[in-house]
């Protein structure tokens, strides 16, 4: 599943942790707080945004953008220390 991730942080102690975080679950900087992965599966996902949320708060915001999941394209978005999915079916 290829995956790529977008940040926008409060501050840089919190773009530190999450770009550490990032790096650790194999993603690569493809731009300034902009990662991409081919190879992270759905449960190392499911630990990643966990460990971002615990990295962040709520003045920062974080993008996942999945494709192909379950046939579908999937925006999951961090926002006011909550996550929230969007579905886009093709």
């Amino acid at each position: 599943m290829f995956v790529s991730v977008v940040c926008d942080f409060s501050n840089e102690d919190h773009q530190s942790t999450v770009n550490n975080l990032l790096v650790q679950y194999g993603f690569k900087q493809i731009m300034r707080n902009v990662y991409e992965s081919v190879r992270v599966k759905e449960e190392i996902l499911l630990r990643l945004k966990r460990d971002i949320d615990r990295a962040t708060d709520s003045f920062d915001k974080i993008r996942f953008y999945q494709f192909p999941y379950e046939e579908t394209f999937v925006i999951t978005f961090l926002s006011n220390k909550r996550w929230r999915k969007t579905i886009v079916r093709t």
